[in-house]
């Protein structure tokens, strides 16, 4: 692994503190570790304060390691040697990770990389003129049946071309990168094959058993042709039926705002789950602190996680998150 140090003073930033939202993000987790083992909470707090800054500079760690009480050398350590952490500046807009490791080169990461050393910067870790975009090649992020793929942020983009990854790059660059749909890029299902179901469509040849005539001989076994049995049509359960898009205890949607809230502000709610909220309709912190017990266990339902909303007391984070100034 190539040594990995801080920036250069000159570029560090005189104090860091979380903002209020983050701040609260943090206390969570540190809540979730006993008394005297808060230091588990190091690799989360330097992620937050990633995701805030845009890299981890020299005065977040100094304040990671004083809300956990660890020596600022502990707090060195993890954030030099885990890659995840950015130590220096990266572009403002989007940061781009190109997986090069064997499945994605040899589906076409080597183009990839070509155009972003074009596109943005010959050399990796170098911004654009405007400083905001950057690159640089990672190994392995575990999407290898999707490869070639990137990450910006905390979203994978999978089943790249070099003329995606180009246009993936400038709604970032616009400021639209919440428009482009994670995932594969193509028409495929998570990680399912290409092209749908290739199996079970033929008819297949079934022997039958081989007869014995009174003689004492064997007949040859004839071959005939069977479909697979098809499953029969199973009327739709109970909670099939409660959790129907059209159940009146769907929460109230509304059409997209021009700026929508950051529902993964809401602890327990990720990329994916932000955006089947917004395929419901709910796109602001208001609409989920109205929701009832009603509502709320039809979401849960919808989500196929019961208990995620009472347990992360989403409606609570939602109303305070909505007081706040924006």
């Amino acid at each position: 692994m190539s040594v990995r140090r801080l920036a250069d003073e000159g570029v560090q930033p005189d104090s860091f503190a979380f903002k209020p939202a983050v701040a609260r993000e943090a206390k969570k987790w540190i809540s979730k570790y006993p008394k005297g083992r808060e230091a588990s909470a190091v690799i989360p707090l330097l992620m937050l304060a990633q995701e805030q800054e845009g890299w981890v500079t020299k005065p977040a760690i100094e304040n990671v390691a004083e809300m956990l009480d660890m020596p600022l050398i502990r707090v060195l350590e993890v954030a030099t040697f885990y890659t995840q952490f950015q130590l220096a500046p990266v572009g403002t807009k989007a940061h781009i990770q190109i997986c090069g490791t064997t499945p994605c080169m040899l589906r076409g990461s080597e183009e990839l990389i070509q155009l972003c050393k074009n596109k943005i910067h010959p050399e990796p870790f170098h911004t654009n003129e405007a400083g905001t975009l950057s690159w640089e090649e990672v190994e392995c992020q575990g999407a290898c049946v999707n490869a070639p793929m990137v990450m910006i942020f905390r979203d994978t983009y999978e089943d790249l071309t070099a003329e995606r990854l180009e246009e993936i790059i400038d709604a970032f660059e616009a400021g639209k990168g919440k428009n482009i749909t994670p995932g594969p890029q193509i028409d495929r299902i998570y990680s399912a094959p290409e092209g749908g179901q290739t199996s079970l469509h033929e008819e297949i040849l079934v022997a039958e058993p081989v007869a014995t005539k009174a003689n004492g001989s064997k007949s040859a076994p004839r071959k005939k042709s069977a479909k697979p049995a098809a499953k029969p049509k199973l009327a739709p359960s109970q909670s099939e039926q409660a959790f129907s898009l059209t159940d009146k205890n769907r929460p109230e949607a509304i059409e997209k705002p021009a700026t929508p809230d950051d529902l993964k502000l809401i602890s327990g709610v990720g990329p994916k789950l932000e955006s089947v909220l917004h395929g419901l309709g709910i796109f602001t912190y208001a609409q989920i602190a109205k929701w009832k017990k009603a509502e709320c266990d039809w979401v849960d339902g919808y989500l196929k996680f019961k208990g995620r909303i009472e347990r992360d007391d989403w409606i609570k984070q939602a109303k305070a998150l909505a007081k706040e100034p924006r």
